[in-house]
């Protein structure tokens, strides 16, 4: 039974999970080129190894890591580098992102893989930095390094690692074909993590509408006693970590604060399988599950996809466009980026791939609010959006933060149920960006006030050095004195004149 009076906030979108979820998961035909941003993750942009007219490998490293908040990248398939540069990026604005364009042979040559022969005996740390070397991130959509959050485990007690496969956001069922197909994988992963972080307990939480995907996990888990597999209620967004940790334990994530605070560890059902195929099989993140979906699809699907894939490729394993969309979109419809057409590529985050039709889209023109507050009973983070919004409109930005803007989780339940048709999310989106930009430029400031004081403090120390030098050499160019000679006084002459030897003799008469 759950308890319904703990989960707050939330809505019921239709689900139009159905037609996707129905057939198994498919795979794609290798693509003539691969296009690769460096990138797709949270931190900073990759850093190439390879230049144009190399040959590379499948699983071969091609992008380094400049930071432990980066993720590297490798090719999911052999072939030559043809171009390293510009390349269209999945963003509304078309604009374009660094990259790495592979040329595929066809062939298919993988790397050598290391592999170990038992996971399990491994020190987790190392384990850990296996994970951070293959270059996997949250597949649910959140793309944070996985080994960043598995190193949490040196720093605080986790007592619960919890699986997310409530997946939540309408059209997507990537996580329900993945736990149906590859529950006994899915389970060994939670097992590993279990093992790096020292947990004493792992709960998978399955949404209450995915019976078959809840049967498949409980008996995948069935020979281990520490796995508990629970059904959460279906209701959006319960596949946030924050509202999937109070519902699964009743604890509430504080504000500003992380799952560890709670004890608790979550990752995504894609990002548990990606951990498993890295540290049992030595494969670094090359590919991805994608939901093709939305009515204008002509068999919606999921598709096996190697990263960089266009998005052409996978509408076209699923029959084609029934007809054009008003909308592509990379994600759900609720938290996911609007495409600028079907030739991007498809990144390590890509959980859907959606090709919307007009009646699937809000149609309305936004008009004033009205204050009913329905925004505030919809939110899950027990926030008011109309208040933020208000203080976003005038880019009174310190005020949007005043009443919660850092704890949104950009859900767009807010705008869901908005009467007025507001679109709240992206009041905070822009408002989010534009804190980002001030953090960074007091960043950049600060920086550079550093860079100028240390410059003045150098120059200062070389202007001191000059000057003690050149005293140092005046001081040696000085003639020695004589002997007797007393400091500061007229040396003493060795005889006395004689017309001033007469002048003494006759003052010293009597």
């Amino acid at each position: 039974m759950f308890n319904l009076a703990r989960i707050r906030g939330g809505i019921h979108p239709a689900g139009h999970k159905d037609r996707s979820a129905a057939l198994p998961i498919g795979t794609l035909a290798l693509p003539p080129r691969l296009y690769l941003p460096l990138l797709q993750h949270a931190g900073a942009e990759n850093l190439p190894l390879v230049k144009v007219g190399d040959r590379v490998l499948k699983g071969q490293l091609l992008a380094s890591s400049p930071s432990e908040l980066s993720a590297p990248l490798h090719a999911p398939s052999s072939g030559r580098i043809v171009e390293v540069g510009p390349i269209p990026a999945p963003h509304p604005s078309g604009l374009q992102v660094n990259g790495l364009v592979i040329e595929c042979d066809g062939e298919e040559r993988w790397i050598d893989l290391d592999v170990p022969a038992d996971p399990f005996a491994v020190a987790p740390l190392i384990l850990a930095e296996r994970v951070a070397q293959a270059g996997i991130v949250g597949l649910g959509g959140a793309i944070f390094p996985a080994a960043v959050k598995l190193k949490q485990g040196t720093r605080h007690e986790i007592k619960t690692v919890l699986v997310n496969g409530s997946e939540c956001e309408p059209y997507l069922s990537t996580d329900d074909r993945l736990m149906r197909e590859r529950a006994e994988a899915i389970v060994d992963g939670a097992r590993l993590i279990q093992h790096i972080l020292r947990a004493y307990s792992i709960v998978i939480a399955i949404e209450d509408n995915k019976p078959e995907a809840l049967a498949a996990m409980r008996a995948a888990s069935e020979p281990f006693g520490a796995i508990e597999v629970v059904a959460v209620p279906a209701r959006y967004p319960m596949g946030s970590a924050k509202q999937l940790i109070q519902e699964i334990t009743g604890r509430e994530v504080p504000a500003g604060g992380r799952s560890t605070a709670v004890g608790v560890l979550v990752h995504n059902v894609g990002t548990v399988y990606a951990i498993q195929q890295a540290l049992r099989h030595g494969r670094p993140l090359i590919s991805r599950v994608v939901t093709v979906a939305g009515s204008c699809v002509t068999s919606p699907r999921n598709l096996e996809t190697l990263i960089g894939t266009p998005a052409q490729a996978l509408f076209d394993a699923c029959g084609g466009l029934a007809r054009e969309p008003r909308q592509l979109m990379l994600g759900g419809p609720m938290m996911g980026v609007q495409l600028p057409s079907a030739g991007v590529p498809l990144i390590k985050g890509a959980t859907g791939l959606l090709a919307l039709a007009a009646h699937e889209l809000p149609q309305r023109e936004a008009a004033p609010c009205i204050r009913c507050a329905r925004c505030v009973d919809a939110c899950p983070m027990g926030l008011t959006p109309l208040q933020m919004a208000a203080h976003a409109r005038v880019d009174d930005f310190d005020g949007a933060s005043d009443y919660g803007l850092s704890d949104c989780i950009l859900c767009g339940c807010c705008a869901y149920v908005c009467p007025s048709h507001i679109p709240l999310v992206q009041y905070f989106q822009y408002a989010m960006g534009q804190q980002d930009e001030r953090r960074n430029a007091a960043r950049k400031n600060d920086y550079i006030k550093q860079l100028s004081e240390a410059r003045t403090a150098r120059l200062a120390a070389e202007e001191a050095a000059r000057k003690a030098a050149k005293a140092a050499k005046a001081q040696q160019r000085k003639p020695a004195r004589p002997v007797g000679e007393a400091s500061g006084a007229a040396p003493i002459p060795e005889s006395i004149p004689e017309p001033v030897a007469e002048r003494i003799s006759e003052s010293v008469q009597p």
